[in-house]
C-alpha cells in the first residue's frame, strides 16, 4: 500500500534524510522516500501495519521537526 504524504512546514534536507532513514527501518516498511524538495514522503507499508507505522513515523517526523504538518492524501 503506498501512501503519498505531505509534510508541510520541512525545513531541513538533514532532517529528511534521518527521517527517511528511522522510518525506513520500522515494521512493515517497505520502502520510505522523503524529499526535501517537494515536502513529500512516499511510504510504502503492509496495509495490516498502517496504523503502526504512521503512529510512529509523525513520532520521528516531530521529534526531527516539531513544526511539520503530516497531511495524508
Amino acid at each position: 500500500m503506498k501512501k503519498n504524504i505531505r509534510l508541510e512546514g520541512l525545513d531541513c534536507a538533514v532532517c529528511a534524510g534521518k527521517m527517511e532513514e528511522a522510518i525506513s527501518k520500522l515494521a512493515g516498511v517497505n520502502s520510505c522516500k522523503i524529499s526535501y524538495m517537494t515536502q513529500r514522503m512516499i511510504l510504502d507499508v503492509v496495509e495490516e501495519s498502517y496504523a503502526d507505522v504512521m503512529t510512529a513515523s509523525e513520532k520521528i517526523i516531530h521529534d526531527l521537526e516539531p513544526d511539520v504538518l503530516i497531511n495524508v492524501k
